[in-house]
């Protein structure tokens, strides 16, 4: 049987504070869910985001005001190209968007009061690193943090800055957390030696958590692969969440036993290998398997569900994910 929203027949503790005891972990009544692409009036979290500046005129079709392109060349987000920082004597004279711009937070106080009762996520999109090899070109800023590193601190003061512009007008907004997204891991590891990310990015993370923190909201945290080793720093810094989609990357178990009840995992059923191909069983069994391992600390465990359809995900598999987290969710915290 295919989910159906009309199922959920229990009494519904409000969804921002069951998000709330979860992070917290607080005995959260079940576990809550963050839907990613569709299906929000299931979701117990609801995210808005900044918009382009009101003045902005893309000069070609996936433009961003930063000036690199979106080439989209299939059913995914795409990539970035013609970097604009990829020939560095473009630096001097770089102007990067305004984050205070006009139109820039138009019509998210609207879209937060669509959604009373929810945790309100405010997303950054996509964040830190990943957006400076999108202005620099991932090959050079790659080679700029071993031979020119006076280059890389100039792209990340100009991310950085921006972000940190954005992040102090949305915590003006009536919002529960602000929401990073920036990967780190290869199928094998950090795409830099722990040490350098340690030394070059973590103390602008730290920065921009207390930021966060010091206003009283959560900070949430997505980074693909596998990045086990920097869960442990993020924890530290100030991360409440993180958010990962290929949990079998780093072991369900051994990301529990390491760091368990010192930040909640907001985890998909994996989606590089049970979403896609697995049976109804396998979904339900990894769904179970996550709520049990991660939520065994009084709470500390969301559920992440998302359309992957671009990536062979098909319509049959979405509504067994659905299901799973919505039924064994409940079941395992005590509902019938």
């Amino acid at each position: 049987m295919q989910y159906d929203a009309r199922m959920e027949n229990h009494a519904r503790m409000e969804s921002r504070e069951l998000v709330l005891r979860a992070i917290e972990r607080r005995d959260p009544p079940r576990i809550p869910i963050n839907y990613c692409n569709r299906d929000f009036d299931s979701s117990d979290t609801i995210s808005v985001t900044w918009k382009p500046a009101a003045s902005f005129v893309a000069g070609r079709e996936g433009a961003s005001e930063w000036g690199y392109v979106w080439e989209v060349l299939d059913g995914t987000m795409g990539q970035p190209r013609w970097h604009p920082l990829a020939d560095w004597s473009r630096a001097s004279g770089y102007v990067p968007p305004d984050p205070r711009a006009a139109g820039r937070f138009e019509g998210v106080r609207e879209e937060i009061a669509r959604w009373p009762g929810r945790f309100m996520k405010f997303g950054l999109g996509i964040t830190g690193f990943n957006q400076a090899t999108f202005l620099r070109g991932y090959d050079a800023f790659m080679t700029d943090l071993y031979e020119a590193p006076d280059r890389v601190d100039r792209v990340l003061d100009l991310v950085f800055e921006f972000e940190n512009g954005l992040i102090d007008q949305a915590l003006e907004l009536p919002i529960d957390c602000v929401a990073f997204g920036d990967d780190w891991g290869t199928q094998k590891g950090l795409m830099i030696p722990l040490g350098l990310w340690r030394d070059l990015f973590l103390p602008r993370y730290a920065d921009q958590f207390e930021r966060v923190r010091r206003a009283g909201k959560k900070v949430w945290f997505h980074s693909c692969g596998d990045v086990f080793s920097i869960i442990g720093h993020l924890a530290e810094a100030g991360v409440d969440v993180i958010e990962l989609l290929q949990p079998d990357l780093m072991g369900v178990e051994r990301l529990a036993h390491e760091y368990g009840g010192r930040i909640c995992f907001c985890c998909s059923v994996d989606h590089q290998r049970v979403a896609i191909s697995g049976s109804r069983e396998e979904i339900f069994a990894y769904a179970s398997k996550l709520a049990e391992t991660f939520g065994r600390f009084h709470g500390g465990f969301i559920a992440y569900i998302e359309d992957y359809a671009s990536l062979g995900m098909s319509e049959q598999n979405y509504q067994w994910i659905r299901d799973a987290f919505h039924r064994i969710g409940g079941r395992i915290l005590g509902e019938a």
